[in-house]
């Protein structure tokens, strides 16, 4: 989630769209966690909410960094050489695709940043990909 909110950040979109994108990672985070048996109200406890605050809100965050350097134009690998640490985001990103198929547990965004992170498509394509279809119950 902090790797979309830092490449929208870094690309240049706003408040508005970061809340949109955490509110869809927590939906889906929530979502594939109750399926493999946790108890969704952690997922608004500091374990959920408390971290995507942490992590999506700071320059800090390594996720946060790696995706803002994303967004500013650069490929996975020179994010990669730039940034301070690992981004853990990075190679989870799949993980969390292949458990959602594993559970039957869609995973829009993170199946968007799997194609950033894989296919290098852009901060705009990203966004496409995660909210063309419109707006869904959550």
């Amino acid at each position: 989630v902090a790797l979309a909110v830092g490449m929208a950040r870094g690309a240049g979109y706003g408040e508005n769209t970061a809340a949109m994108i955490e509110t869809r990672g927590l939906a889906e985070l929530t979502a594939l966690g109750e399926a493999a048996g946790a108890d969704p109200k952690t997922f608004a406890g500091l374990a959920g909410v408390g971290d995507l605050i942490a992590t999506c809100g700071s320059p800090l965050s390594r996720n946060y960094t790696f995706g803002s350097n994303l967004g500013k134009g650069l490929s996975v690998e020179e994010a990669t050489k730039v940034s301070n640490g690992v981004a853990e985001g990075v190679p989870t990103t799949d993980a969390v695709v292949a458990l959602g198929k594993q559970y039957g547990v869609p995973t829009p965004l993170a199946t968007a940043m799997s194609h950033v992170l894989s296919d290098g498509i852009s901060c705009a394509q990203m966004l496409s990909e995660l909210f063309g279809e419109g707006i869904s119950e959550e």
